[in-house]
């Protein structure tokens, strides 16, 4: 019996320093308005830096593109002009997880007494959500046109190399988007960040894990990447350790 009740010890510690590990990471508790975050973002984070994640386009103050660094527009419309403020992992990632997103709330009802769900449901009733939403860490300056068609389409290794967005290489067919080589590990280390400070919202797949693994490893932090994370943490509080404790090994 003593050697049972020493490997059930043994068991329950293992499984509290698990525990523990998860719980050490800790989410956005800060800010649960997505247009305060966006707006926090453009003052005090990327006041100086005021460059597209994806094209590297420059914009202006007030969210308008002046140098489109090389960037086409596949179409001619008024998103390929602005900025706009993309998830990284998409609202409609985590969101699903929500039974409000999925199967809408009582409460969930427009002025004219139509029921809705999704987004806005989640939205108004769920405090989680509304922080999971506003994380900055999550969000970045993308090309309005680029946001729009990315939509909530996964990070995948798209085959060839189809460019319609001018030199920018980023690639989006068949809801899988392919982005450039020197920010897969702003993304991956992103993915990682959500997944941990959020657990049990179906963030990274057992596909996905892999391809963020070597993401991680082929594109390193970079200095804005190091700064940003400063940054959003004083604003934020909590930390992201996947992208910190790798500036930290790079001496940034």
């Amino acid at each position: 019996m003593d050697k049972i009740h020493h490997f059930l010890f043994f068991l329950l510690s293992f499984i509290f320093v698990l525990s523990a590990t998860a719980d050490s990471i800790q989410g956005n508790t800060a800010i649960q308005s997505f247009n305060k975050a966006k707006k926090t973002l453009q003052r005090q984070v990327y006041h100086d830096h005021r460059i597209t994640f994806y094209c590297g386009c420059k914009f202006t103050a007030d969210k308008q593109i002046s140098d489109r660094n090389g960037y086409v527009p596949k179409k001619d419309n008024n998103r390929a002009k602005r900025v706009e403020w993309e998830h990284v992992v998409p609202a409609h990632t985590f969101g699903q997880s929500f039974k409000e997103w999925r199967e809408g709330h009582p409460e969930c009802v427009d002025s004219k007494g139509k029921s809705f769900k999704g987004r806005n449901c989640t939205r108004k009733m769920v405090v989680k959500f509304r922080y999971m939403e506003s994380d900055m860490y999550n969000l970045v300056p993308a090309v309005g046109e680029i946001n729009g068609l990315r939509s909530n389409y996964s990070f995948s290794i798209i085959p060839g190399e189809k460019r319609e967005f001018g030199i920018c290489d980023m690639e989006i067919e068949n809801r899988k988007a392919e982005p450039p080589p020197e920010i897969r590990g702003n993304i991956a280390r992103t993915y990682m960040y959500m997944n941990a400070a959020y657990p049990g919202h179906g963030i990274i797949s057992k596909k996905n894990r892999k391809l963020f693994d070597a993401w991680n490893k082929q594109d390193p932090v970079d200095s804005w990447e190091c700064e940003r994370v400063k940054r959003i943490e004083r604003i934020q509080v909590n930390q992201n350790p996947f992208v910190k404790e790798e500036c930290a090994k790079e001496g940034i």
